[in-house]
C-alpha cells in the first residue's frame, strides 16, 4: 500500500499527483506544489483477466512524509481507500 494516504502532504505532493495520473483516478489537487525529497516507489506488474498487463504503482519511501493518519479520507469522505 502506498503511504501517501497517511501523508500530510498527500493533496499537495507532485509525487502522488503522478501516481493518481497512472492509476487513472481524480486528483487531490490539479496543481501540487510540493516536490517530495527522496521518494521511492515501488512498481508492480500485475497480469490482468483479460490477459494485459497492468502496473501498480506505490510510494514506499519518502524523506517529506509526515505521518497523518487518515489524512486521504478526510479529503475523500466516503469513498474507498485507493489501492
Amino acid at each position: 500500500m502506498c503511504i501517501c494516504i497517511n501523508c500530510h502532504w498527500v493533496d499537495r505532493c507532485q509525487v502522488y499527483h503522478s501516481v493518481e495520473q497512472q492509476h487513472g483516478v481524480a486528483h487531490l489537487n490539479a496543481t501540487p506544489d510540493i516536490k517530495p525529497k527522496n521518494p521511492k516507489i515501488h512498481i508492480s506488474l500485475i497480469d490482468l483477466s483479460d490477459g494485459g498487463i497492468g502496473k501498480e504503482w506505490d510510494v514506499r519511501e519518502c524523506e517529506s512524509f509526515q505521518n497523518d493518519e487518515g489524512r486521504w479520507q478526510r479529503l475523500r469522505p466516503g469513498e474507498a481507500l485507493p489501492t
